[in-house]
């Protein structure tokens, strides 16, 4: 016995449908559409407007192959420790009632500190921490040097630290869908199979999260991969980072007439943060069916 076909919509519903949906590919075709065919465009020209792959091979070459090096590893280094903390964070305020005042200021929070970055950001921690940040003039009254000791704002350690800022918050925003998506039932169900409660976050609730998991920790990969302000503000260019780099090569510090050499930086940038949404998009397909 055939099923029967489910009901077509009007042709008239789906043109109301895509009319729309014109104002947003309108937004996205004129301010992400345009500037990338530009970049793209411009990564295989050279000054004359020719045809040429030497700003690509340019772009894996040293120093820039060095910079794709350190902003991969601040990105990895601040995802993960993000990703850890951020976890440990939602798990604990996933217990609170969701309409609580603990559940909606922990909310509220993640979604302004999310998105608190650039110069303001960069001001907050050089007025903590920087050379004459108040924590770091009460730590040399106390006796402990931060700057003997290797700790600067502008080295590894201190930009993870200031990332993990904006890391963190949006990792809770990421992350707190997924857990209220565990249903309490699933964990009853399998208490009264005689489960306890590290077997259930094993074989349950653990396989369920790891995609989100995943996928929440490639968003705050890309996020940190592409962040210039904070990074430029507290370090004022000298931290060899790609969109640092490119600020350099597009303003002309490096060497003039370059500009084309940070459209291919450019342009790898694209690919990755490409590649990462890709994946993060697949891993939040893989459990939208049971996460609903």
């Amino acid at each position: 016995m055939r099923r029967p076909r489910p009901a077509r919509r009007p042709r008239s519903t789906r043109r109301r449908d895509l009319l729309g949906l014109a104002p947003f590919a309108a937004y996205v075709a004129v301010f992400l559409g345009a500037p990338a065919y530009a970049v793209i465009t411009a990564a295989f020209q050279d000054n004359a407007g020719h045809a040429t792959l030497s700003n690509v091979t340019a772009a894996v070459e040293d120093p820039y192959r060095h910079s794709f090096v350190v902003s991969i590893e601040l990105s990895v280094l601040s995802a993960v420790l993000g990703a850890v903390l951020g976890l440990a964070l939602a798990v604990a305020v996933s217990g609170a009632r969701r309409d609580g005042f603990v559940h909606r200021a922990v909310t509220t929070a993640s979604g302004v500190l999310a998105y608190f970055g650039g110069l303001p950001l960069a001001f907050v921690f050089l007025a903590t921490l920087g050379p004459q940040g108040l924590v770091t003039r009460w730590l040399n009254s106390a006796g402990y040097n931060l700057t003997q000791h290797g700790f600067v704002l502008w080295n590894m350690a201190g930009l993870v630290l200031v990332y993990l800022y904006f890391q963190i918050p949006l990792m809770l925003l990421v992350i707190f869908p997924a857990l209220d998506g565990l249903r309490p039932q699933w964990e009853e169900a399998a208490r009264s199979l005689g489960a306890s409660r590290r077997q259930y976050w094993l074989r349950i609730g653990g396989p369920l999260l790891a995609p989100p998991f995943l996928g929440a920790l490639l968003l705050l990969f890309a996020n940190a991969f592409a962040a210039y302000a904070t990074a430029y503000a507290l370090s004022t260019g000298s931290v060899p980072l790609v969109p640092i780099q490119i600020g350099s090569v597009m303003s002309g510090n490096v060497l003039a007439g370059q500009e084309n050499v940070g459209n291919a930086l450019g342009l790898m940038m694209i690919v990755v943060v490409g590649l990462v949404v890709v994946a993060y998009t697949l891993l939040q397909r893989r459990t939208a069916r049971w996460l609903r």
